[in-house]
């Protein structure tokens, strides 16, 4: 199979991006102060509500040429923290149907970083989402989806929970906000258990001489047995924390990960990551096993360790995998917005661990 080699020119700087990136974190930081005006606390613009933080091994095997790229490029095993969370920039009862996240934090990986003040970390960062594609996959989009947003922003959960199921129709609800060629499923999904959904990079990122997006699939016979199971969240607003932490006080946990590298970049996208990769062009190849032990999943140490101290982002990364897209160029500024933001009202220092024993049981 013939792989799209990367280079700088396969990114394509969009007209008027700047302005639009910029007028997108000054919308952001709105949200992160009415945010914290609510709580009297600064939490995530995105994925606000952690559902649990777990500890546990990337085991990357020997692999072939075109996959033993940048961090899987020899045998290894490196330590990992995993934090699942709940899409919005808000904390909702459970009820309301959303996408599910999984950030992974990979420990003990040498060599320069992409950010230039986090050039003596030995971190390297993914962030995958509960959908293979972002809805609103360019920085144009992404500046409308603020109207999605603002028609929820304040509403009563019923009114949340109302939207979602309207969105699961979502043609004509985006019709009306302006929003062409829509890929609103994950939106609204069903409340399935978190740990038995596969998650997505969405977007594009490097894989070293290559062009891929990543995504972990449930692998042991403990999660798979999950996947599609419909969590009860009718008289819990935390049904799904607490799902995550019984499952982990009995079981372990295997997810494999998995790239889908580019082979067309007309039929498979850098700059729209709204477009899903068909995977009759490319199909989803193993690359590594993300093995999770059985732990406490939310103690209060390691909760507030998470929330406040800890913070994930796509572009804490090797250049051998840096993000793609405008999408992604709307990312690097902010996510380290909302970051200094969080630290600073919370008085709480950033956090990035050289090793997996500064995560609290």
């Amino acid at each position: 199979m013939n792989y799209v080699k990367y280079t700088p020119e396969v990114e394509v700087k969009q007209p008027g991006e700047d302005e639009k990136i910029n007028e997108v974190v000054r919308l952001m930081h709105e949200a992160n102060v009415k945010a914290f005006d609510k709580h009297r606390h600064a939490i995530r613009d995105a994925h606000a509500k952690q559902h649990g933080t777990v500890v546990g091994t990337l085991e990357i095997p020997e692999l072939p040429e075109h996959l033993a790229q940048g961090l899987f490029a020899k045998p290894a095993s490196y330590p990992v923290v995993i934090r699942f969370s709940s899409a919005p920039g808000e904390i909702r009862d459970d009820s309301v149907p959303v996408p599910h996240g999984m950030a992974i934090k990979v420990i003990g990986v040498p060599g320069k970083k992409i950010l230039p003040d986090h050039q003596d970390e030995v971190t390297q960062d993914f962030l995958m989402v509960t959908m293979p594609v972002i809805p609103f996959g360019t920085v144009d989009e992404y500046l409308k989806m603020q109207n999605v947003i603002a028609l929820q922003d304040g509403a009563s959960e019923e009114s949340q929970r109302a939207f979602a199921a309207v969105a699961r129709g979502g043609q004509k609800v985006l019709g009306l906000l302006g929003i062409s060629d829509p890929t609103l499923d994950g939106i609204a999904a069903e409340n399935e258990h978190l740990l038995g959904q596969t998650y997505h990079t969405m977007a594009a990122i490097r894989y070293g001489d290559y062009i891929a997006k990543l995504s972990a699939a449930p692998l042991s016979s403990e999660v798979k047995a999950l996947e599609g199971q419909i969590i009860d969240t009718t008289k819990n607003a935390s049904a799904q924390r607490d799902a995550l932490v019984d499952f982990f006080h009995k079981n372990s946990a295997e997810y494999e990960l998995r790239a889908q590298l580019c082979t067309d970049l007309d039929k498979m996208p850098v700059e729209d990551g709204s477009v899903e990769w068909d995977e009759k062009l490319s199909p989803q190849q193993a690359i590594a096993r993300l093995v999770i032990p059985k732990q406490e999943a939310y103690s209060p140490e390691r909760r507030v360790f998470s929330d406040d101290k800890l913070s994930f982002n796509p572009w804490h990364a090797l250049p051998e995998h840096q993000p793609l897209g405008s999408i992604m160029r709307v990312r690097i500024k902010a996510y380290e917005s909302s970051t200094a933001f969080r630290h600073d009202m919370n008085v709480q220092p950033r956090v990035e661990p050289k090793d997996i024993s500064e995560i609290p049981d």
